[in-house]
């Protein structure tokens, strides 16, 4: 993914100049589709613009684990741009948006999740950075006030225009009738009665509009997609910082913290267990990198070792992975643990039984 840097795909062709340019935030929920439609309808030129952080949920761990394989793979964000007949440009933001994450000014939600500072974010790096070199006249998003209870309150919606730049070139055109009117608005580049006052949580009026424009099918709300949001991910990402004693991260990080059981026995190293065929294929990719241990004797998964072992460590871990292993039963199971630039080890050790594994080692439960 991180090789995408920014992209493009071309959904329509090009459109008269006199026309008014906008770029839409589409995250690949309903929102954001319904917010691009209800301005598209109205003779602006239109381009979708997703971010892409690193903690999105598509197009990772639904690929990778077997449970999951009769779920759609589709790029959410990709088929609502093919819908709409938009561009929609791909921007890699993982670097930029470290600071977001560590550093955010307005804080967190529920979990690790920076909304507010997010939207400011890209809110910003579409229309007042010029995404592309855009030239976008004004920018669009699918808030509806009062939906969430971070970044969609009436008192930080303008906080959100204010601190991006955009002031009031930013339309919200879900819940436009419930702010003053924009730029947009004003200029008549779109029809304010043409807009939306929805309000709250309720998604009925969204669901009733997406019939009434022809979508039979949408993605679940735009929320879902971040895994800072996800209490069980934000656990993870707090013990990383815990254990390594400082706040930071790289790209690999995140990633693996997207993978596999995460297993603590002590402060200075954490076990990465993989759960299934495509977990344990992913980790694989890792192996030059960790310690990683294999049981030998019986089937079994692919560990990681996050972490420095003492011998005693070591046999802890090997009982551990034997304990997921199909050895799980047996007196003894043998486990090869390989360190990066070391002879292999063979253990054999007795499988750790379930009643000796803490649920405290269990990082996000």
């Amino acid at each position: 993914m991180r090789n995408m840097d920014t992209a493009s795909t071309k959904a329509a062709g090009p459109a008269a100049k006199s026309r008014p340019k906008a770029a839409a935030l589409i995250s690949g929920g309903l929102d954001s589709m319904l917010a691009a439609k209800v301005v598209l309808d109205q003779g602006v030129e239109v381009h979708g613009v997703n971010f892409f952080t690193g903690f999105c949920v598509e197009g990772h761990t639904h690929a990778i684990r077997k449970k999951d394989q009769a779920k759609d793979k589709r790029n959410n964000a990709l088929w609502v741009a093919e819908q709409l007949g938009i561009p929609l440009h791909f921007v890699d933001v993982v670097d930029e948006y470290k600071d977001i994450v560590l550093n955010p000014k307005h804080g967190y939600g529920a979990n690790l999740n920076p909304c507010l500072d997010c939207k400011v974010f890209m809110v910003h790096k579409a229309l007042v950075a010029d995404v592309l070199d855009g030239g976008f006249d004004f920018v669009i998003t699918g808030e509806v006030v009062g939906q969430r209870p971070m970044s969609q309150r009436i008192d930080t919606m303008p906080v959100i225009a204010r601190e991006s730049g955009a002031d009031d070139r930013l339309l919200r055109p879900l819940t436009a009738h419930n702010l003053s009117p924009t730029l947009p608005e004003r200029r008549g580049w779109v029809d304010r009665a043409k807009l939306h006052g929805f309000r709250g949580r309720d998604r009925k009026p969204q669901i009733a509009l997406a019939h009434r424009y022809g979508f039979t099918e949408h993605a679940q709300p735009a929320g879902g997609c971040c895994f800072l949001t996800d209490a069980k991910y934000a656990a993870k990402l707090q013990d990383l910082w815990n254990a390594r004693g400082q706040r930071d991260y790289e790209f690999d990080d995140i990633m693996l913290l997207k993978v596999g059981r995460h297993l603590r026995p002590a402060p200075h190293y954490k076990l990465i267990v993989g759960r299934e065929e495509g977990e344990n294929n992913f980790l694989a990719g890792y192996r030059g990198r960790f310690p990683h241990l294999r049981t030998v004797s019986h089937e079994g998964p692919l560990t990681l070792v996050d972490g420095e072992l003492t011998t005693e460590d070591a046999l802890l871990a090997a009982r551990i992975a034997a304990r997921y292993s199909q050895g799980r039963a047996a007196d003894t199971v043998t486990v090869r643990l390989n360190r990066p630039g070391a002879v292999a080890e063979e253990l054999r050790v007795a499988p750790l039984p379930p009643m000796e594994l803490p649920t405290a080692w269990h990082v996000g439960g």
